[in-house]
């Protein structure tokens, strides 16, 4: 855990090399099933995601409330969106929301800045390398335990809590 409450989780798709995103989009075919299972899984808990995504998302904003980070925005138009300057003041608005999860959900900036605080990922294992600008980052695997695998037509699904210490 994070030292709080709260339990954190990455939810991201990732191709073999790494990339999630090229030019502000996914740069594969779209996968509905992968959409439907990702939309599921943080349908009913905060997420936490940068500018530049939410602002991608406006049209369809996921989970119950976005916490938004960014160096320039300080408050948003959507009833449900938080601002928040960094990783405490994200988890610190996660748990003053009531909620025992949170989901990081990018961009790539956003998965680097929390990746030393999450305590879950949930990948999209997309097959293929692709072109692209934004990457999810490296992680230590001695430090995480993949706990389950489910293989999909076109992705696999890959659940990886921290090891404990």
């Amino acid at each position: 855990m994070t030292g709080t409450d709260v339990e954190l989780t990455s939810v991201a798709a990732v191709a073999e090399n790494g990339v999630i995103g090229r030019d502000g989009e996914i740069p594969w075919p779209s996968i509905p099933t992968d959409k439907r299972q990702y939309r599921n899984r943080i349908a009913d808990s905060p997420v936490i995601l940068g500018r530049v995504t939410f602002d991608s998302m406006r049209e369809d904003l996921p989970g119950t409330a976005q916490i938004v980070l960014s160096r320039s925005e300080t408050g948003y138009d959507v009833e449900t969106a938080y601002p928040a300057s960094g990783v405490a003041e994200a988890i610190a608005t996660v748990e003053s929301l009531g909620a025992e999860e949170g989901y990081v959900i990018g961009g790539a900036g956003i998965y680097g800045l929390f990746q030393p605080a999450v305590d879950r990922m949930v990948l999209s294992r997309i097959p293929g390398e692709y072109e692209g600008d934004a990457y999810f980052p490296e992680w230590d695997t001695a430090e995480w335990s993949r706990v389950k695998t489910v293989a999909y037509d076109r992705f696999t699904l890959e659940e990886w809590e921290r090891a404990s210490s």
